[in-house]
């Protein structure tokens, strides 16, 4: 019998479309086939997503795992109770943003713990987040930091496509002077580690350039690509992986959608964000690389505009879960 993993959801901002699209996607019973849903959030929040998605599933309020049921029908939430019942969907609120967090930490607790085998994350808000009192950029750093993890990467995942970055929330400027070939190596080599996790021996990875053309052999930039990346590949190519880069982004984007790589390494955030969302916003996930436990999220935000009018899309949610669901089966086959 194929092992059901069991993955902790956070409910993410309580005034985004993170309640709503967990309803919508536990109301599918091939996810409890595949995989032991158990949400950290509010359970009379998810009550009230579910009313105004039209989702009729019991949401069971717990104080730790070994009460869930994973039953198919009924929804487990370990309930922290920190959303009022009259928080307005679709408003900025710092009571939400200190929420979304303590809602990931519960879950960092309960995975340190042995009790969850894999993440999988509803948006939060940036702005809410900070509001309440956590300044970090998002999910990413917040789960490096609380696991102790000095670094780790994000990978994005579409249809066709995925895409790690070696820089994600930081302005263009202080990408391009963070850059360097240890980073560059480090990221290259979370990305390898993934993938052969995933069942792929020997992953075709594709190196994205700096400047236009990758530089053109000096013709764009100042030696970027010569100074910041090269070397590296250089390095990675010398161990026999199948690394190839720095090459022009916009042509290694095309060949990457074609299926000539497995996957693409951005060398900051619009770069590897643009494609990705372009192929696949729907279907898109985040997974975060360099953990000692497995995350993914969905590859979208709040939508503070369309919160709590139970028309939020749940196809990414879905395709985290399932992600959630196939990198943690693989692991625990490895461990065995």
């Amino acid at each position: 019998m194929t092992y059901r993993p069991v993955i902790g959801i956070t409910m993410g901002d309580a005034a985004g479309v993170g309640p709503e699209i967990i309803m919508k996607s536990l109301a599918r019973r091939e996810v409890y086939e595949a995989c032991r849903p158990l949400v950290i959030g509010d359970a009379r929040r998810l009550r009230d997503a579910g009313r105004i998605t039209g989702v009729d599933l019991t949401v069971r309020a717990i104080a730790n795992p070994a009460e869930a049921h994973f039953s198919f029908g009924e929804i487990d939430c370990i309930d922290l109770g920190l959303i009022p019942a009259d928080l307005p969907y679709g408003k900025l609120s710092a009571v939400a943003g200190n929420a979304a967090f303590q809602y990931i930490a519960r879950t960092v607790e309960l995975t340190s713990a042995g009790e969850l085998d894999a993440i999988c994350t509803a948006p939060l808000n940036k702005e809410a987040l900070h509001a309440g009192g956590h300044i970090f950029p998002g999910h990413t750093e917040i789960l490096a930091h609380l696991t102790g993890i000095p670094e780790v990467s994000m990978m994005l995942v579409a249809p066709k496509l995925r895409v790690i970055h070696v820089t994600t929330h930081i302005g263009l400027l202080d990408a391009i002077n963070r850059i360097e070939p240890g980073l560059v190596q480090r990221t290259i080599e979370r990305a390898h580690d993934t993938l052969v996790r995933a069942g792929i021996t020997q992953p075709r990875i594709g190196v994205c350039g700096i400047n236009p053309h990758a530089g053109e052999n000096g013709l764009f930039g100042y030696g970027e690509e010569e100074k910041k990346i090269i070397p590296a590949v250089d390095l990675l190519k010398a161990r026999g992986w199948d690394v190839e880069g720095p090459l022009p982004a916009d042509t290694l984007f095309y060949r990457a959608g074609r299926g000539d790589f497995d996957v693409v390494v951005a060398m900051y955030h619009d770069q590897g964000h643009g494609p990705v969302k372009v192929m696949g916003l729907e279907a898109g996930v985040n997974v975060t690389v360099g953990l000692p436990v497995i995350r993914t999220s969905v590859d979208h935000g709040t939508a503070f505009d369309i919160a709590g009018r139970g028309i939020a899309d749940e196809g990414s949610m879905l395709e985290a879960l399932k992600q959630a669901q196939d990198l943690a089966t693989r692991r625990a086959a490895l461990a065995a």
